[in-house]
């Protein structure tokens, strides 16, 4: 299967990082010198996705103005002869076509899927949720495209967690199938440990079927009160097939505050420019 779109689910309140969220999506915080969610758009670009779909909500058109033009800002370093900076802001705007939808209420992932329907059309997609930073060699989202035109099916991305965890993630049942590939029997929405299939949390990487859109219509709220995409990808496995890939490289959730940081000092220790000054403030810090 060609995968050619790519949706990014940008439409949540981002509560955890309140206050700061009230004027500022989470979104667009910046991770060393980017937005968040330009990791995501990088990411798809660099596997190969043609289109990517944002979907927002209302207070998020700070993330349609970053990703458009910026003539001024772009005559100014101009004049300034500053080649470099203009170079990487004319890149930013031109690594590929973004269009946006809004997802009207705050209903769960499941509902903010559903709203790019008509955009997607009758072909599979991926999913990103940008909150889920993957730092490695080969782009998460090329790992994935591999498996699913491997076996012909949709895939998702999985990584061991810990007991502690299991009430955090959608954990799958799975089979093996060859290493760090699944295909999956089951899945449970954030279940108590000793209640999980097994150790493998659903990460926010995604190769779906345009079959998930009709099941997403009849899916009923589930935990919350949101329509849970975990839910409808169960129904899904009565249907087709459905493979998980534990992903080669390192994962940062920076959907919360103290990820997020994490996840600045370790990418930031990863950059040659800062890396040794930062290296030697932390050391002085302790």
């Amino acid at each position: 299967m060609k995968i050619r779109k790519a949706v990014i689910t940008a439409a949540g309140w981002g509560t955890r990082f309140l206050p700061v969220t009230r004027s500022q999506p989470k979104e667009m915080l910046p991770l060393v010198d980017k937005p968040l969610i330009q990791y995501s758009v990088e990411e798809a670009v660099n596997s190969g996705i043609e289109q990517v779909i944002i979907v927002t909500s209302a207070g998020k058109r700070s993330i349609e103005d970053y990703f458009d033009r910026a003539f001024e800002l772009e005559h100014f370093l101009e004049r300034k002869k500053e080649s470099g900076l203009l170079q990487r802001m004319q890149e930013i705007s031109s690594m590929v076509n973004i269009c946006y939808i809004r997802q009207k209420e705050q209903k769960g992932l499941g509902d903010a899927v559903l709203t790019v329907k008509d955009i997607v059309g009758d072909e599979p997609f991926a999913l990103m949720l940008p909150d889920d930073i993957i730092n490695s060699k080969v782009p998460a989202l090329k790992q994935m495209t591999a498996i699913c035109e491997k076996y012909g099916s949709g895939v998702i991305a999985v990584e061991s967690v810990g007991d502690e965890d299991t009430r955090k993630y959608g954990i799958i049942e799975p089979e093996k199938v060859e290493d760090k590939v699944y295909k999956v029997v089951g899945l449970v929405e954030k279940p108590e440990p000793s209640e999980a299939p097994s150790r493998l949390g659903i990460i926010g990487r995604y190769i779906l079927t345009p079959a998930i859109f009709d099941i997403l219509k009849i899916t009923p709220p589930g935990k919350n009160g949101e329509v849970q995409l975990t839910d409808a990808l169960n129904t899904l496995l009565k249907q087709e097939k459905l493979f998980a890939l534990e992903l080669d490289g390192t994962r940062y959730d920076a959907g919360t505050p103290l990820g997020w940081l994490k996840a600045n000092v370790d990418l930031a220790l990863k950059r040659e420019d800062i890396a040794s000054e930062l290296r030697k403030y932390l050391k002085k810090l302790l």
